[in-house]
């Protein structure tokens, strides 16, 4: 399996249904996902099967056992990991994603542990939004930031094209 473009780490998800969705957006992009443990669910979970529908066999994905684990797996093609918080300051769009980058999203609940918000601060993002909006569902936020860095990618690698070539 080629290099993925991306990198979407989900840390200690909750729900199947959303990292089933997440699972199949991550085919959609060519991106690997990774599911730190513990979950929320079994990975045999029906609900997880439904949204990732007939996807799940073309995923590259990995689920290591904790933090640690997932840094000593990440290939050293890993080039930046962002972390996605709402309290970040920076937003997702204020950042030039690269070909391997590391998108790093919390559980549904919890979010990321502060710990690991305060070691890497200077690479914190947030998705804007209103202040009556808690928060967004993992998923959506996952679509959001990881079809911004493909559109990116997508509009570098056409920037070196001459106008109208495929």
């Amino acid at each position: 399996m080629p290099d993925p473009f991306l990198h979407v780490v989900l840390y200690q998800p909750e729900i199947a249904a959303n990292t089933g969705a997440i699972g199949r957006t991550c085919v959609a992009l060519g991106a690997k996902l990774w599911l730190v443990r513990p979950l929320g669910f079994h990975l045999t979970d029906r609900q997880l099967r439904r949204a990732g529908l007939d996807y799940w066999q073309h995923l590259d994905w990995e689920a290591p056992d904790d933090w640690e684990a997932l840094i000593k797996r990440l290939p050293q093609a890993a080039q930046t990991f962002w972390f996605f918080s709402k309290t970040a300051g920076p937003a997702y769009t204020d950042v030039r994603f690269q070909s391997g980058d590391v998108l790093v999203f919390g559980s549904e609940t919890q979010g990321l542990p502060r710990s690991l918000l305060a070691a890497h601060g200077d690479r914190c993002l947030r998705i804007p939004m209103r202040p009556e909006a808690r928060s967004l569902n993992l998923s959506v936020s996952v679509g959001i930031v990881a079809f911004e860095a493909f559109r990116q990618q997508r509009v570098a690698a056409d920037a070196g094209r001459p106008l109208g070539s495929a």
